[in-house]
């Protein structure tokens, strides 16, 4: 679909630039300056973002709101962007998770709030732009820059051992991609000089081949989703960052490394992907069931919750490996809701956090008592953490386990074993800092959320409930691309040995 208004390239730029607008106009005596700038440009790409929801055809699994430039002629790279009914939700989950974490850095962050400020807003771009782009290199661009910001938030802005996580998260994310550039090159070169993530899903590759380039893209997917066992930077790294940090790290960039798979293993490498399915499933239940017992013996709120979203990833990549569209479908759920309740858990730890200054759960007791309304939501976000029906975290797990049980029955139990976990580590936290008597004199001085908490919550309260209530709207959407998807992946498409 051909648009006359770039809606993909103003989600991108605009953020930029506000950004970089921030940064220049902006310092700690204009600190109320660069917060304004940052509310009205995050709020602006985000609605720049609506229309391509609202001019969406459902029906159709072609790239839609499709833009091309030129930009390395002599490369074959194009400025190519374009979104599926895959890419789309992610777009709008960018855009509008940067206005929640603007809004929770409100009156928190005192010190560089230009800087604080304009991160997030290019991060949010840089972000946007990993979705929307179709030419390969322009991915691999925007995919390795959104580690620039992040590196930079966590390494500022973040706890006493910032710098050691700051430097563990750049490293491992960067080692793994750098496998990704020489797989790009080589489907450069096969194609005959083009960079189109289309025209490479139609190579006919050998066996040997696609393994090898199945490897290289993994190397950098399997990090930043991230699976077991290469998720040690995402603990510390989510310990030590802010909280806008933990929020986005959490509902944005762990989605880059599962729409890499959906992107480029499944479609470009299907044989490949049928001959390794079982080491990711294998991987993936690994994540499912020990990380989550994991989970239940942390003492800090950050690392149960980090450890949480490892385990919840893992339904993920096990949905988009058992080659079914309905397993397709529940891991995309998966991804939206843990963009909203991961989001949301990490803003509540925050909120607490901003009164306590600790994360330590033994230090907390009875908060329901001081802070009943902030307990209400925490309990619905922990609800669904949980996977309770009537919430979003509930749809994309449901799914993923009735798909894998059509698969194989045994994989369908092993992964059904979550909702048991995740009862078990989410309401242990939750009982430990939310109920019984008040037995802290700092939490007797607690006082419950100001409207703005309240807003920056009842966003993904409502969100969720939603999502978890009626997810037609969001299955709508991504149907016929997943159909396709599911196509592309059964075709055999070897080439000569």
């Amino acid at each position: 679909m051909q648009q006359t208004v770039p809606y993909l390239s103003l989600s991108i730029w605009l953020p930029i630039a506000f950004g970089l607008v921030i940064l220049a106009v902006g310092d700690d005596r204009r600190a109320d300056l660069s917060r304004i700038l940052a509310l009205v440009g995050s709020l602006t790409s985000f609605a720049v973002t609506v229309p391509l929801y609202t001019g969406f055809d459902n029906s159709s699994a072609a790239l839609q709101f499709v833009e091309s430039l030129h930009w390395i002629d002599r490369l074959g790279a194009t400025y190519g962007l374009g979104v599926d009914g895959i890419s789309l939700w992610f777009v709008l989950l960018s855009a509008g998770i940067t206005v929640i974490v603007v809004i929770s850095a409100w009156q928190v962050v005192q010190k560089n709030v230009a800087q604080y400020m304009a991160a997030f807003l290019i991060l949010s771009g840089l972000l946007v732009g990993v979705f929307a782009a179709t030419d390969g290199l322009l991915f691999y661009v925007f995919f390795e820059a959104t580690l620039i910001p992040m590196f930079i938030i966590i390494g500022i802005w973040g706890g006493p051992r910032r710098v050691y996580a700051a430097i563990k998260f750049f490293l491992y994310t960067l080692l793994g991609s750098l496998l990704t550039m020489v797989a790009i090159v080589y489907l450069w070169y096969k194609s005959g000089g083009s960079f189109d993530i289309r025209t490479w899903q139609d190579l006919p590759l050998t066996e040997s081949a696609q393994l090898l380039l199945f490897g290289a893209f993994f190397m950098a997917f399997a990090v930043k989703v991230p699976m077991w066992p290469v998720h040690t930077w995402l603990p510390d790294a989510h310990v030590e960052a802010p909280t806008g940090g933990s929020v986005v790290l959490a509902a944005i960039m762990l989605k880059l490394g599962a729409y890499g798979f959906v992107r480029f293993s499944l479609p470009i490498l299907p044989d490949a992907s049928h001959e390794l399915a079982g080491f990711v499933i294998a991987l993936s239940l690994i994540a499912v069931i020990y990380i989550g017992l994991v989970a239940l013996v942390q003492t800090d709120m950050k690392k149960l919750v980090a450890y949480s979203s490892i385990a919840h990833m893992g339904f993920v990549t096990l949905g988009f490996f058992i080659f079914s569209a309905f397993g397709m479908e529940g891991a995309l759920l998966q991804m939206i809701s843990h963009g909203f309740v991961s989001g949301a858990m990490f803003l509540c730890i925050g909120v607490l956090y901003d009164r306590m200054h600790s994360r330590n759960i033994a230090d907390y007791g009875g908060v329901v008592n001081k802070m009943p309304k902030f307990a209400a939501l925490s309990m619905l976000f922990a609800m669904a953490n949980c996977g309770l029906p009537g919430t979003s975290g509930f749809v994309g797990e449901f799914v993923v386990i009735l798909a894998a049980i059509h698969f194989n029955f045994w994989i369908g139990l092993l992964a059904a074993t979550a909702l048991i976990l995740g009862a078990a580590y989410t309401l242990w936290m939750y009982k430990r800092v939310y109920f019984g008597a008040v037995i802290n004199s700092h939490v007797e001085q607690l006082k419950d959320i100001n409207a703005r908490e309240f807003l920056m919550l009842a966003l993904l309260a409502f969100a969720t409930l939603y999502m978890g209530i009626y997810p037609k709207p969001f299955v709508d959407v991504m149907h016929a691309s997943v159909v396709d998807l599911e196509q592309r992946v059964t075709i055999k498409k070897m080439g000569e040995q």
